[in-house]
């Protein structure tokens, strides 16, 4: 069983209208500790998400009613929500399909059928991430023109305030810690994912390509070394 201090207080919602799999997915996040509200489909969701905020979301994307990406991007469109680990679990399996979810903003996707196990040990990973980052320190100054906040999770650029995903915000704070050296895609796949991990090169593009826009005129300082990887300019 998990460490109490890592999980006990986390909360997850499984959105997933297969009862059989529901049933085996909760049994498992319970087991390692974790409390599970399981919703079988998506209105019953969204109305629980106007009064609560759990710790992670685990997305199904065929729900009878709405489509889950449509879920996974009105989340990402919410201030409050924008930081919140999403991790798509789906029979959808073609690469389209995880670059889309991941377009839209979730930070892992699994494709069914996948080991219950490994699912409760990504789950474990991301919080393990957040709870590493919280006791690093403060905050990260890159130049004076990017803050990077690592106890809230917060990204200040020229004194305004912008939202990015975990996964984006994990991406551009490992880049600053070490400006100017590249890091490959193997190398920001290993230090985010983890090792063993089915988790394709595209991903990191997909992210890369996210913070780019959200940085807007400052993206110049995010390069990409071509057939090597990406790295943080000095500033």
């Amino acid at each position: 069983m998990a460490n109490s201090s890592e999980c006990m207080r986390k909360n997850i919602v499984l959105i997933e209208d297969e009862p059989d799999i529901a049933e085996l997915i909760s049994m498992h996040l319970e087991k390692a500790g974790y409390g599970v509200t399981v919703f079988s489909n998506g209105a019953g969701f969204l109305q629980f998400m106007e009064a609560n905020t759990p710790d992670l979301v685990l997305l199904d994307l065929m729900l009878p009613d709405i489509d889950g990406l449509e879920i996974c991007k009105n989340m990402r469109k919410r201030s409050e929500l924008s930081a919140m680990p999403i991790i798509i679990v789906t029979a959808k399996n073609k690469e389209r399909d995880k670059v889309l979810g991941l377009e839209l903003g979730a930070d892992d996707y699994m494709t069914k059928p996948f080991s219950p196990k490994e699912l409760v040990a990504r789950v474990k990973a991301i919080f393990r991430r957040q709870m590493s980052a919280e006791q690093e320190a403060d905050c990260i100054d890159v130049g004076g023109v990017l803050l990077l906040d690592l106890a809230k999770h917060e990204l200040t650029v020229r004194n305004t305030r912008i939202e990015l995903t975990y996964t984006e915000f994990k991406i551009l704070e490992l880049l600053a810690e070490k400006k100017g050296w590249v890091f490959s895609r193997e190398k920001i796949l290993h230090q985010i994912w983890g090792e063993g991990k089915t988790v394709i090169d595209r991903t990191v593009d997909v992210h890369i390509r996210h913070l780019r826009e959200k940085l807007g005129a400052d993206a110049r300082f995010i390069r990409n070394i071509r057939g090597v990887g990406y790295k943080l300019e000095e500033f």
